[in-house]
Formats: C-alpha cells, structure tokens, sequence
C-alpha cells in the first residue's frame, strides 16, 4: 500500500479528466502527475532522500495537494503546518520535526527570517505563491519547470509518509506519524461515508493541515474526483465555489456550518449541486442541523469522528441516520458506528471492556492506527496499550454499536473545530508572575461549541485584571488557543488525593443544564 498508487491508478484511469481546479487553473490528472513527478524531482535535487521531512506553511491550494503527493513520490515525508499557530509554534514544529525545507506562500513569506533565526537546520524555503518570489526564496513553478520527473522512491506500507503534530495533555506538541498503509487503509475506509466517486467535484475549504482534510486529500483521488480549492472558509466565498464548480462534495466544522445556514445571502446562491457534507472535529448543535437540513434540502449530512492518531476515521453517522422523524430520528447526535476497517470497544481504567451503555473511554484498533508519537516512546506505548489506542475520549456504546461522546477523559477543549490542550494554555499563564494557581476548561459557547475559559488564583488578589491574563496570553501562544474569559477565585483549587487539580469540578457549574460536558 502506498500513496503514490493512488495517483498511478487515476491517470490509468482518467488521465485527460479534470484533476484541480484553483482560481483560474484548471489541470487534468496527466498534468497533475507529471507535475507531480517534476516537483519531486526537485526536491530530490535539493537533497531530498528516503525519510527526510519536508514541510509546509501554507493555505488551501492545487499546489499544496501537489506536495502531499510529491513529497512520499520523492522519498521524503510532509509535515504540514497549522497556519492559525504563533512564530514559537511554527518554529518548535520544525525543529522538532527535523524539517529541513519549508514551502510558504504569501500568507508566511513576511515570517520566513524570523523562522530561519530560529530553525537552524532550515536550508530551504520554496515560495508556492502567486506574488513575486521573495529575496532568498526558491520558487516553485521555476523549480517544477526546471526538474526532471523522477521514478517514484517506492516507499510504502509502514514507511513513515508524514507527521501531523497534535496538542498534548503534557502542553507539549506531538508528532503523530502516519504511514503509507495507514493513510491508504484510512482513504479505503473513507470511500463510502465521504461518498468519494468519479464525476465528484470535492471542495477543499477546511484547512489543508489538518488531517481531517486529508481524508479527501487521498479520497478524492482514490475516488477518481476533481478536487477545487478556495484558500480558507468565508460563508460567500464558499457559496461562491459551490456555485461556480458545481462542487458536490464537502467536509465543514459544525461552526461553519452554522454561519453557513444562518448566512442571509445563501439563498441568492445556487446549492443544489451539493450532495453530501461531512462534519467533524466537534459534535452538531441539534439546531444547527435541523436547519441545515431545511435550506439544503439536497445534501445528505454525515457526522465522522476520528482523532490523529486514527489517520483520522474511527466512527461515522450517514444521511440516513440526519432524520427528524421515523426510526432513525436523533441518531445525529451520535458519533456513529464503526468505519468497516476499524474495531472500536469501549474500556474501563483497567483495560476491560464495558457493558452497553456504560461510559468508558472509546478505544481503537486497526491498521489505520499511527505508528507511534516522534521520539516519545513512552507516550506511545501508554496510548497505544494492551494493542489498543486509547483516544481520550471518554463515551458509550448502545445496542446497535453506536458510539456517543459524552466527555473527553484528556483535558481537551474544541472551539471552532480546532483542538485546545488545557495545559498547553495553562503553561503560559503560568509564566505571569501574578498567577499562583490555574486551570484551563472549556464552557459552552453558541457559536463556538466550546469557549476557552480560564480559572485562575493570584498571588496577591486583584493584583491584575482579566484582560491582562488574557493580552499576556497571547503573547505566548496562537489566539484560538487563548482564553477568551477569566474568573479569578480567592481559595485554592479542587485537588484530587494525588493532588491533581479537579477539572470536572470546576467545570460542573459551567455546564449546568447541559445534556453533557462537551459541546
């Protein structure tokens, strides 16, 4: 199994169809790999060979789904990057990933000396923009026109293909490596809850990073699809390319579907070509999908859940089960079943496994699950125990194998789709000098899901306002990592008899009336 197939097999198939389309760009499968193929002889001119880590910095492009395929083509492995991360982020990514080239494109370019001043085993920056080539920069499309197309390096199976960093419950990130079989085993499981086929055109509107995306990344073209990118979510402009491309096939984070359905303007755009939608990364507000199902009567929703770790898919819930009446009605509000290449149980502390209907952690095994954490084998072996991967999250299994989230056993918030590690956040307040004592919850918010609150004990009381905390914060990490309310006490924190800081105690009164402690 290896990725490289996948791109093989569609121009076999479809050589002079529509593979990308991007702004005014237009380019068949044929072009698509001998572009392919050029730019990874490139890469291997600049000294690229079997396992080194090339990087990216970039928003949503043709080009960007042309280093997913180049990169493992050439040898190498992709690391991309979360764009939404601060200057300390990007470079602790690098460095730690060992990357030695990064492609940017306008967005990243201003930041690139700053990075180099920290990353000091970059040797490479390719621009992949549209604009002038910054001084000191490669550029892309000189380096596709002047390189060779080279013989795919043949890596597959377990051959690491790429690392997607993640939060941790240390605060410190983690390289998740995926390989070759788990990407090709995650992209097989996709075909049928994504809807993958040929005369498909999928929309790549949530960000490129993220592995989620990935599923159509590899999907769309072990689908034999065209795949059309805008830069990043806006309401219009992905009503626009819907309108303009006829676009069938989409992934959104419930947040934008919400400003999707809700936006007053929906109805001037043409949408009946959109199918099939999935969601993830957070659960769907009832109400959200409620009406989502009104104004787009022609798609079928799907709800995936999935983590990393998972290449992402574990579970998923189909349009048959986004129903308000009949027998099928509320089972939206699970995260699904198993996808057919996954076993998920649900297990206690122990490792056992739990009676239908009894909250446990949602555990994982399949061929999908990662290799393990980049140089952090200790933190590998503890998730993936007993030949399980412990997700974190805590939930239940009913009769028919349907899984319900119903609390995260990690200290994880999801605000907006994007994932927020509680500790990651605390570490930073704690370098305020006013800060004694902190914790870091998520609470309900309507548009958000979840809303970064913190609780914070002062040395001295109102020694510093919130807005302090707050502006100190983001200083020291991305702003959607921030907290966006404080609430000061007086007293110490809840410690449990180990002396851990009693999360689910603080967040009780937050979430009073809530049907679960996540949102």
């Amino acid at each position: 199994m290896s990725i490289s197939q996948l791109l093989t097999r569609a121009v076999q198939a479809k050589s002079t169809e529509i593979a990308t389309i991007c702004a005014d760009r237009a380019r068949s499968y044929a072009e698509f790999s001998e572009r392919v193929q050029k730019f990874a002889g490139g890469l291997r001119s600049l000294g690229i060979s079997e396992g080194q880590r090339v990087a990216i910095l970039a928003h949503n492009s043709d080009r960007y789904l042309e280093f997913y395929y180049a990169t493992p083509w050439a040898g190498g492995v992709f690391v991309p990057v979360n764009t939404r991360l601060a200057v300390p982020e990007f470079a602790y990514w690098l460095n730690d990933s060992g990357s030695e080239i990064l492609l940017v494109d306008d967005a990243f370019a201003g930041i690139v000396d700053e990075l180099k001043d920290q990353v000091p085993e970059l040797r490479e920056v390719i621009y992949i923009g549209d604009g002038t080539t910054p001084d000191g920069m490669l550029n892309y499309e000189v380096l596709v026109a002047e390189s060779a197309p080279v013989e795919d390096a043949g890596r597959g199976g377990d051959d690491l293909a790429g690392l997607f960093y993640t939060g941790g419950t240390t605060g410190v990130s983690k390289g998740v490596m995926l390989s070759h079989r788990n990407f090709v085993v995650n992209t097989l499981n996709a075909m049928p809850c994504f809807n993958f086929k040929e005369g498909s055109r999928w929309l790549h509107v949530a960000p490129m990073f993220h592995i989620a995306d990935g599923c159509a990344v590899f999907g769309a073209t072990m689908g034999l699809s065209t795949h059309v990118f805008i830069p990043g979510f806006t309401p219009q402009g992905t009503m626009q390319a819907v309108q303009d491309h006829k676009v069938t096939n989409t992934l959104l984070v419930p947040t934008m579907v919400n400003m999707l359905v809700n936006d007053p303007s929906l109805e001037n755009y043409d949408m009946s070509s959109l199918k099939d939608i999935v969601y993830g990364a957070s659960p769907m507000p009832e109400a959200v999908i409620v009406k989502a199902l009104d104004v787009l009567p022609e798609a079928g929703f799907t709800h995936a859940y999935g983590q990393t770790e998972c290449a992402p898919l574990v579970t998923y819930t189909g349009p048959e089960y986004h129903v308000v009446e009949g027998p099928n009605a509320g089972r939206f509000k699970s995260a699904g079943r198993a996808v057919y290449a996954v076993e998920v149980k649900i297990l206690d502390e122990a490792d056992r496994e739990v009676p239908l209907g009894t909250v446990g952690e949602v555990c994982v095994r399949g061929d999908n699950v990662m290799l393990g954490y980049w140089n952090k084998p200790e933190q590998t072996a503890e998730a993936k125990r007993n030949g399980w991967m412990h997700t974190g999250d805590g939930g239940y299994m009913d009769e028919q194998g349907f899984v319900y989230i119903v609390d995260r056993v990690k200290d994880m918030i999801i605000s907006g789709g994007e994932n927020v590690y509680s500790a990651e956040v605390e570490n930073a307040l704690y370098q305020h000098p006013a800060v004694a004592e902190c914790a870091v919850i998520g609470i309900p918010h309507e548009k958000w899901g979840e809303q970064v609150h913190a609780v914070v004990r002062l040395h001295e009381p109102e020694a510093v306002q919130a807005q302090e905390i707050i502006d100190f914060s983001h200083t020291l990490i991305a702003g959607f990592k921030c907290p966006r309310s404080v609430d000061f006490v007086t007293d110490a924190l809840p410690l449990s008899g180990a002396g851990k800081i009693l999360k689910n105690v603080i967040r009780k009164p937050y979430w009073q009336g809530q049907d679960k402690s996540v949102s």
